[in-house]
């Protein structure tokens, strides 16, 4: 059996918003993505102030919070991909913030 694989064209984020319960984003093709704030740990131990220091990287394939060491990227937010930090990272990150 052959599968065709296809390309498809991922369009650039436009806009982010990090709420308390999620993060959404605005594409360049009208769509809105929101996904669960819970997916992103980092995300999810942060200040709002932090949260809303992002910045659009690679024209908008993704999202980088300079503060949180966080990159997400568009294709990810598609694919409905979670973050894949270990619990051991995510501890040690947080251990150094309590610092």
């Amino acid at each position: 059996m052959i599968i065709s694989q296809t390309e498809i064209a991922i369009p650039n984020a436009q806009h982010v918003t990090v709420s308390d319960e999620a993060l959404t984003v605005e594409l360049e093709d009208g769509r809105t993505l929101s996904a669960p704030l819970g997916w992103y740990p980092r995300l999810a131990h942060s200040t709002p102030a932090e949260r809303n220091r992002w910045r659009l990287i690679g024209q908008g394939i993704g999202i980088h919070w300079e503060d949180l060491d966080e990159d997400i990227s568009i294709e990810g937010l598609l694919l409905g991909r979670r973050s894949g930090e270990s619990q051991r990272s995510l501890q040690q990150w947080l251990e150094a913030r309590a610092k």
